[in-house]
This record gives C-alpha cells, structure tokens and sequence, in this order.
C-alpha cells in the first residue's frame, strides 16, 4: 500500500513539473501565431509523439474502436474545449489572475467528484486543506506585477472558471469510466482528435497562415510543448485510471505547479529573483499538501482496520 501511493505522489509531482515547464514556449509560440491554431498543433503532434510507445498497438486500436463515443468525449473536455477556454481566457486577463484562477482548478475538481463520484466526497478537513493551497496560489500570483484592472477581466474570469469546469469534469469522466482504458491510447487518440479540432476551430475565427515559415525558436517551443503534453497528460490519465486515486487529492498536487514555475522563472530569467511573498506563498502550499497527505494517511488507516474487523 505505501509503495503504492509513494508511486502515485512521486507520478503526480513529475507531470506537475512537466506542466510547470510550457509558460516561456507559449510566450515564444504566440509570438508567431495565433491561440488555437498553435494550441491544436500542439496536441496534435502530442497524439502522434505517443504513437509509436504504444505496444500491441493493432490490438489495442480494435478495442478501442468499440468505445469511440467515450474517446471523443475525452478529446472535446480535455483538450479541444479545455484548451480552447484556456487559451481565449489567458488573454483577457491580467497574467496574475489568470494564475490565480487556473491556480483554482483543484478545488474545481474537488468539487466536481464530489458532485459526480460517491466514493470522493468533500469534508470540512479537506476543503479547508483545499482552501488554503488556493490561498498559497493567490500570494504568489499577486506578487507579481501585472496585477491591473481592465474592461475585459469579467469576460476573462468567466471563461476560465468554465474552463475550470471543463477540465474537473473531464478528470472525473476519465476517473470513473477509463478503468480499463490503456492511458497511452487514451492520451494519444484524444489528443490528436481534440488537437485537430482545434485547428477547424482556429480556421473561421482566427483564419490563420497555413504556410509561413517561422524561426526556429518557433518550432522549438512546439516540439518541447508536445513533448511536455505528451508525457503529462498520458502520466495523469493512468493515475486517474488507478484503483483507490480519488480526483480531488490527485488534483491538490497541480497546487506545486506556480511553485515549480516560480523556481524555473529564478533559475532561467535574469531579472526574475526570489522574494519574501513568493516564498510565503510557497510554504503556504507546502502545508496544504502537507495537511492532504496526512488526511490521506488517516483515510488509509481507518481502512485497514475496518477490514481487519470485518475479517474476524
């Protein structure tokens, strides 16, 4: 069992910080192009990239074939409308409270399981343990600068918070239903189809240059980013594919995302350094996921001795 959940926490944490690496590449990326027509070639090369990691793969393709509804379902929450909402949204607001409000999702999801699953149910522990990770998320947000006000930010705040919405139903989905889903055909098929309905999507509301050539800082970013959401997305969906992973613990871990990519911002921006609210927020979030673990650990000893008295 401990081993178990070791894997599980040490999985989560390493796509955590794949998911901490993009922000620089989509910064780069948009430079060039627009939002959903690099958004959508990015996870289409993603779905590709894990093509060739897929064993048996014949095999697999004809299984999956036979739940094709549950596969674009997939495609459209996690990546097409998912991404969609995010890459609109991000732009209508200030990037502190676009953190802020992606910094959300976990308690988003926490929601969403306890509404949707009856085995993830929401108590106070676990709210407040919630509530104070999203606090961590807001101090490290509103240190930074770009906090202003504009006309936009109501539309902005909308669109990220359904986004939210999204993103949490679509990890609930893949939680109770992809059980006996392999996640690389899961990740793969989804990405590829939610990837290349975007890039329809971008055509009449962005109609973007199908045939500009870019530099090559350009496709660098895109083959790091489809590399990141290659390996991510496909690490996430098997652990929500796990036996015994709850949605809203698994989904407390994205917390350490801001502080992953505040350490990266010190270790690769010059004019980036580390300062007393960024840290405060940090040690905020450490005791939040400190607090979860611990809340987990007491879930599983209860566990255990209730079976042991059911066993005698």
């Amino acid at each position: 069992m401990k081993k178990f959940f070791l894997s599980t926490t040490v999985l989560a944490i390493i796509a955590c910080l794949l998911w901490a690496t993009p922000f620089t590449a989509i910064k780069i990326g948009l430079k060039y192009t627009t939002p959903l027509q690099f958004a959508g070639l990015r996870f289409f090369l993603s779905g590709l990239i894990i093509l060739p990691f897929i064993k048996d793969f014949r095999v697999k393709v004809k299984e999956a074939r036979k739940r094709w509804r549950f596969i674009l379902w997939v495609a459209l929450l996690q990546t097409t409308f998912l991404y969609g909402l995010f890459y609109t949204g991000i732009s209508y607001v200030p990037g502190a409270l676009g953190a802020m409000l992606i910094g959300a999702q976990p308690l988003f999801a926490a929601i969403m399981a306890h509404i949707m699953l009856r085995n993830d149910k929401m108590s106070w522990q676990k709210i407040f343990a919630i509530l104070l990770g999203l606090g961590g998320v807001c101090i490290i947000s509103l240190g930074r600068s770009d906090f202003v006000f504009s006309s936009t930010i109501p539309l902005g705040v909308g669109i990220l918070i359904l986004n939210n919405i999204v993103g949490s139903t679509g990890n609930v989905i893949v939680s109770r239903d992809a059980k006996d889903m392999p996640p690389r055909i899961l990740a793969s098929f989804s990405m590829i189809i939610g990837g290349a309905a975007l890039m329809l999507i971008s055509i009449p509301m962005e109609h973007p240059n199908w045939t500009a050539i870019h530099p090559g800082e350009y496709y660098i970013s895109l083959g790091w980013l489809a590399m990141v959401s290659a390996l991510a997305i496909t690490i996430w969906f098997g652990l929500l594919g796990r036996e015994g992973v709850k949605v809203s613990n698994l989904n407390t871990w994205k917390f350490i995302v801001p502080i992953f990519g505040a350490c990266l911002s010190w270790l690769v921006l010059p004019n980036e350094n580390p300062d007393i609210i960024s840290l405060t927020g940090m040690f905020v979030i450490a005791c939040s996921l400190f607090f979860v673990n611990y809340l987990n650990r007491r879930t599983q000893k209860q566990q255990v001795r209730l079976a042991s008295v059911k066993s005698r």
